[in-house]
């Protein structure tokens, strides 16, 4: 009995020195001081951290990109997107949302455990911010030791303070992923809204491993792609016609029929008119359509998506590729047709843009922005300064070629009863385009929709 409570009291023990973080009163001069004193309790969190993509911003292992012979490491540290283009040249501006300090060039130690950020994921204040060029660094106005006192498990609001905010702004780049979801209604999103789920709940961690992938920045997704049917069953409605759609159609794209709700997204962007003293127009939605540092975007809300076949796998834009000198070069596109067994009918944003090539070698090029182009407004000093850092040949002539980048849709889902009816998709309705799908017309036969709807 007595070593029943000793156990207990060293659980409740351990479970105190873990919970009760009021001995981090500091001061503290550097914030790898703090992540410091964490690593005295928690011995084993840094390095956790630092086998995760949140921390390499590459894949874990080595990937296979069509078209390429071989497979290669992939991720937010080496992919072209058509919003700010490339890490390589940008570090301090892209690195603010590293779960790092001091990313600043390619110098940086990923081996450092002091360099793990533990307060960005943990902090419970609401008042961490990282200075938005400053590789990661927190925001000197910050009470680091009221931060390090707070700190608990990761929540909406923590994990949005990057994703909320990818491309520079509020729901910039994915457009399913917005700062309403911190405190969302049921229409918003059913199941952050409706039942107060947390971003854990669907991407589970282990040791800060997480589960989940983004199309984005990935060419196979693997058994860390999050599904629906990994909570839902996979016959989940009343109705067997409905059950088997899934074996073709993927539970988001009739159960997020709109994505968007709250606020704009960023739907194309033109860097080819950028450095021009133009007067700052808005939009509809009050957003501006032109920058002179980043040129026209284009935005919209309440999205219908776009909708393709994928079957887990992604074609890949790799720097030193060549475009596409025939029409648009799509830096990423969702792999899979009617006929594969694997694939299913998935809702896309699809983003476009124009963005700086080389005119010759013709390939895209990464151009030096934060420092550089933003700062002199000079395309060939930034395209040499940018292609220096990623070691690539620049000819010394550009020009500006179409881009396309897919993100697949997954947040804010609706209610069920907001979900897509039959004759969205069927019986002439518009939703889907079936010859881009691969039928030459409706393949649902219109006596089974029929009985269907009279029922």
């Amino acid at each position: 009995m007595r070593s029943i409570i000793l156990f207990v009291l060293s659980v409740g023990f351990l479970w105190a020195s873990d919970d009760d973080h009021s001995k981090m009163t500091g001061p503290y001069s550097t914030p790898q001081e703090i992540t410091a004193a964490c690593l005295e309790c928690h011995q084993d969190a840094a390095k956790q951290v630092m086998g995760t993509t949140h921390w390499t911003w590459e894949s874990l292992e080595p990937m296979k990109v069509q078209g390429h012979d071989e497979a290669v490491y992939l991720g937010k540290k080496n992919l072209f997107n058509n919003f700010c283009v490339n890490l390589y040249s940008n570090w301090p501006r892209c690195t603010s949302c590293h779960a790092g300090y001091g990313w600043k060039d390619a110098s940086f130690d990923f081996k450092d455990e002091k360099n793990v950020d533990c307060l960005v994921c943990h902090d419970q204040t609401g008042t961490y911010n990282k200075t938005p060029t400053g590789a990661g660094m927190p925001d000197p106005k910050v009470d680091l030791v009221a931060v390090a006192q707070s700190v608990g498990p990761a929540n909406r609001e923590t994990c949005g303070s990057c994703h909320f905010y990818g491309g520079g702004g509020e729901n910039v780049k994915h457009g399913d992923l917005e700062p309403a979801l911190i405190n969302p209604t049921t229409g918003l999103d059913v199941h952050m809204g409706g039942n107060d789920m947390v971003c854990q709940d669907c991407h589970e961690f282990d040791k800060h491993q997480l589960k989940g992938i983004a199309v984005s920045v990935t060419a196979v997704a693997g058994d860390r792609q999050v599904e629906c049917a990994g909570c839902h069953e996979e016959t989940p409605h009343e109705k067997d016609i409905l059950n088997t759609h899934f074996k073709k159609v993927a539970c988001q794209t009739c159960h997020i029929p709109v994505y968007a709700k709250e606020l704009p997204t960023k739907m194309y962007w033109d860097w080819s008119t950028a450095g021009q003293d133009l007067e700052v127009q808005k939009d509809k939605f009050g957003k501006p359509t032109y920058d002179k540092k980043k040129g026209d975007f284009i935005w919209d809300q309440n999205i219908q998506p776009e909708y393709l076949w994928y079957n887990g796998n992604t074609s890949r834009y790799l720097a030193g590729d060549k475009i596409n000198e025939n029409g648009i070069t799509q830096l990423n596109y969702p792999l899979g047709s009617k006929d594969d067994a694997d694939a299913r009918i998935y809702p896309f944003k699809v983003h476009r843009g124009k963005q700086i090539s080389d005119a010759e070698n013709k390939y895209l090029i990464v151009p030096k922005l934060m420092g550089g182009y933003w700062k002199h407004f000079d395309w060939n000093k930034a395209a040499e300064d940018g292609m220096k850092s990623i070691g690539l040949t620049y000819s010394g002539k550009f020009e500006f070629v179409e881009t396309e980048m897919f993100w697949r849709v997954n947040h804010e889902v609706s209610a069920p009863d907001m979900a897509l009816k039959c004759t969205d998709c069927h019986q002439g309705g518009s939703r889907l385009d079936w010859k881009k799908l691969g039928y030459d017309v409706d393949p649902a036969p219109k006596e089974e929709i029929d009985k269907y709807m009279k029922q």
